[in-house]
């Protein structure tokens, strides 16, 4: 038994259970007797906690990160030593990994791709305008809630466990995600998180990490030496544009990738606004930015074709682009050694003023009234609130940058907003961060005892404040007890897989789509009968999350030679009894076929059919399924949004129908005369 469990740590932390462990710490699940709440608690090795380097650059990081308050990072609650303990206190998180949730869905589309990628980067984004760098960005450090909400967990841990520049055996642990700098032990900044989000986004869109090898040094050299296969190459569903995203934030040389994560994010939103948008990239500077027209009479494939020669010859341009630049810097080199002097005077002069702007003052207006349209320069935040004496509530109180610092074009400035006058009346603190709540009910100084309970709302925001007791406007007293109601988002429910082992693909897909999950499907070779499932990725009974990616393993049917012997006249007369919705067989009479026909009546012949569906707004996938044998009839076909109808070419005898599913659920059927 771990020698924690049961023990109290600074008579406030009750450990529980151990959650995890990883290579320099453990986590425990806890309680904590003063707030009456789960937290997680990460507790140094006994191998770190004899360093005293070590334990200082561990206590000087974790305290900066307990700074960063964000929606799409784990909290930070408290850093403190017990005896010979040094131990992290952090938020509980109720969710799984991205690298679990990845190993059960297998390739993710790339809406929920999107959706993962601009959670992380705005993550990041805070991160750094906090000047922490992250350096261990990889889907076992991103972690997925019920809610589809992520949040980041180990900032600035992973900077005191890669101290020495050097392929630690932590760092070795990452090595598919870190970035080439971190391999080659050079220095390192904001973009190398930005790197290692690029290959979280690879593999995302994929289901494999951009690089493999025989060992971690030889995974790393690669990192190095660059050449990662494009991911349409093993994805031809990717977007451009989104492919595009990732592989600039995955250039191996720094000055060519996104230089912060908000220009990452920009490009980001860009696209999700217009998912056909197309971005030109020329160095670190910014993009050019292009739209394809949709072509109506071309088929999704010829599209995809199209759009594949088109990525091919704007990576053979910049491939010949660079060559120039090469070429050009060895012919200018001396004139550049000879004009530094000159150039290092100039842009110090006026350079660098040309492309910097002054904030403007905004302290004591009122933050409500601030027009984005009025200051298309900046991004207004607000960033806090706090009680003033001297400033009426609703007024800004002070700003970061402060005014009249000269920053880039589209910086963020920070805002703290004044609540007024400090008194005893219960401030409102609905629909604020519980963080937030907490550190301005703290500045009450009356003593007051927080007590948190979460609770599932479909609302209000995870980690948002849905009610308090005593509500807003309640005078206070000196050391009463005040409880915030947080929401947990939305509530996810866990469901039950069903068993389709043994059924056929048409009963499985009904059951599955029944119990509300997704699946995906491939035929292998087995005994048994064609089109029965014959595995199913994740086990009859296990409890997921609702709407998981099931694979199911479908039989190819049984080879020639081991198929059995047709059955006797008699068999075939007899009808199935157990199965209500099969028709009785009648024995009809046998067809005779023209003479001049030849046995045209037994004859296999091919028809196409078109398949209209109504109008839709995201891509929907469409399946045919014969509907007396189960069989599917060619792979599962894909519609764009604006795209109608499909062809399919079918081959058959006499009178047979075809059921219809779009996106997994039954659509329709229809019936083909092949005779």
């Amino acid at each position: 038994m771990d020698n924690y469990i049961g023990k109290m740590l600074d008579d406030r932390y009750e450990i529980l259970e151990i959650i995890g462990t990883g290579g320099m710490a453990v986590v425990y699940k806890a309680r904590c007797h003063r707030l009456n709440r789960l937290v997680a608690i990460k507790i140094l090795k006994d191998e770190h906690s004899r360093d005293d380097e070590f334990r200082r650059r561990f206590q000087a990081e974790s305290q900066a990160v307990a700074m960063l308050s964000h929606p799409n990072i784990v909290s930070v609650y408290d850093v403190s030593r017990s005896g010979d303990t040094n131990y992290i206190v952090m938020e509980l998180i109720d969710g799984i990994s991205m690298k679990q949730y990845m190993e059960k869905k297998g390739v993710l589309n790339w809406r929920e791709t999107l959706h993962f990628a601009m959670q992380i980067a705005k993550a990041l984004e805070h991160a750094h305008s906090r000047g922490i760098v992250h350096r261990d960005i990889k889907p076992h450090n991103i972690m997925i809630l019920k809610n589809g909400s992520v949040k980041v967990a180990d900032f600035g841990i992973a900077r005191v466990s890669s101290a020495q520049n050097t392929l630690t055996r932590e760092a070795l642990g990452s090595v598919h995600y870190i970035s080439p700098e971190q391999a080659k032990g050079s220095r390192v900044d904001n973009r190398s998180d930005i790197y290692s989000l690029g290959v979280v986004m690879y593999e995302m869109l994929t289901g494999r990490a951009p690089y493999d090898g025989e060992s971690p040094v030889a995974v790393a050299i690669k990192h190095i030496n660059a050449g990662a296969p494009m991911p349409s190459t093993l994805n031809p569903n990717i977007p451009g544009g989104l492919e595009q995203i990732t592989m600039h934030a995955m250039c191996a040389n720094l000055d060519e990738r996104y230089a912060s994560a908000t220009q990452m994010l920009y490009d980001l939103e860009e696209f999700r606004k217009d998912p056909n948008i197309l971005f030109q990239f020329r160095g670190g500077s910014a993009p050019v930015r292009t739209r394809v027209p949709r072509i109506q009479e071309k088929t999704p494939a010829e599209r995809r074709a199209e759009e594949r020669a088109r990525r091919r010859k704007l990576e053979e341009e910049r491939r010949k682009a660079k060559q120039k630049r090469i070429r050009n810097i060895s012919i200018v080199s001396a004139a550049i050694v000879l004009m530094v002097i000159a150039i290092i005077v100039l842009v110090s002069s006026c350079g660098a003023q040309e492309e910097l702007i002054p904030v403007p003052d905004f302290r004591n207006m009122v933050f409500a009234d601030l027009a984005p349209s009025e200051y298309p320069d900046f991004v207004l935040i607000e960033d806090s609130k706090e009680y003033s004496d001297e400033v009426e509530a609703g007024r800004i109180i002070r700003q970061t940058p402060e005014a009249n610092s000269r920053v880039e074009v589209g910086s963020k400035v920070l805002f703290v907003i004044s609540l007024g006058e400090l008194n005893n009346d219960m401030p409102d603190l609905v629909e604020m961060k519980s963080a937030d709540a907490e550190k301005l009910l703290k500045s009450l100084k009356m003593q007051l005892t927080i007590r948190i309970e979460s609770m599932h709302d479909d609302q209000v925001e995870e980690s948002r404040i849905i009610r308090t007791e005593p509500s807003e406007g309640v005078t206070l007293e000196e050391g009463q007890t005040v409880t915030l109601y947080v929401s947990l988002g939305p509530e996810i429910a866990m469901v039950k897989v069903p068993d389709v082992e043994g059924k056929t693909l048409e009963e499985a897909i009904a059951a599955l789509t029944e119990a509300g999950f997704d699946y995906k499907k491939s035929f292998v070779d087995s005994e048994e009968e064609k089109n029965t499932v014959v595995h199913q990725s994740i086990r009859a009974g296990d409890e997921v999350v609702e709407g998981s990616k099931i694979e199911l393993s479908i039989s190819n049917g049984p080879k020639e030679e081991d198929k059995p012997e047709k059955p006797d006249e008699e068999e075939q007369e007899t009808p199935p009894e157990n199965n209500p919705e099969t028709p009785p067989q009648t024995d009809p009479e046998p067809v005779k076929p023209d003479e001049n026909q030849g046995g045209a009546a037994d004859q296999m012949n091919t028809k196409v059919h078109t398949i209209t569906v109504d109008e839709h707004t995201e891509a929907i996938t469409i399946d045919v399924i014969c509907a007396s044998t189960g069989e599917v009839c060619g792979e599962t076909q894909e519609l764009a949004p604006g795209e109608n109808s499909i062809n399919i070419a079918l081959t058959g005898s006499g009178s047979v129908t075809y059921n219809v599913y779009v996106n997994s659920s039954f659509y329709t059927s229809f019936t083909i005369d092949f005779s």
